[in-house]
């Protein structure tokens, strides 16, 4: 946990206020000389004290690093409030924030196998395991 003590500088570039979405936009420029990159956790605290917010209400995303090192750049939202950001904000970030849970569904490859069994009995009760018919 050394690398938390290492000094991380913040700017913010083309600043918005955006009111029909209830939030503040920006670009965040991050200087971290000394430290191979920097959480996105730790960005969002930094920036809920830079803009005194809360932290459950800043969402960052989109950081890459510059060739070198040194230097990220990413995308912040500051909303408003909390029922603002779980309104607008995408499902898969506010699970990531620990907002939403996460809907457990069959892979994508089971899924697609299940409608083509299903295909395969049309016209019949579409049961698990139906046996297909044999040709003469």
């Amino acid at each position: 946990m050394a690398d938390r003590e290492q000094p991380v500088t913040l700017r913010t570039r083309k600043f918005i206020r955006n009111p029909l979405l209830g939030r503040k936009q920006m670009v965040v420029d991050v200087l971290h000389p000394s430290r191979p990159n920097v959480s996105k956790d730790e960005l969002r605290s930094k920036l809920a004290e830079l803009y005194k917010a809360s932290k459950d209400t800043v969402s960052v995303f989109g950081f890459r690093t510059q060739y070198g090192g040194g230097k990220s750049t990413g995308f912040a939202l500051i909303y408003d409030s909390n029922e603002v950001m779980k309104k607008f904000e995408p499902r898969y970030r506010l699970v990531r924030y620990g907002q939403a849970t996460k809907i457990e569904k069959a892979s994508r490859q089971q899924r697609k196998q299940r409608k083509n069994r299903a295909k395969t009995v049309r016209g019949t009760a579409k049961t698990k395991g139906v046996e297909k018919k044999k040709k003469k």
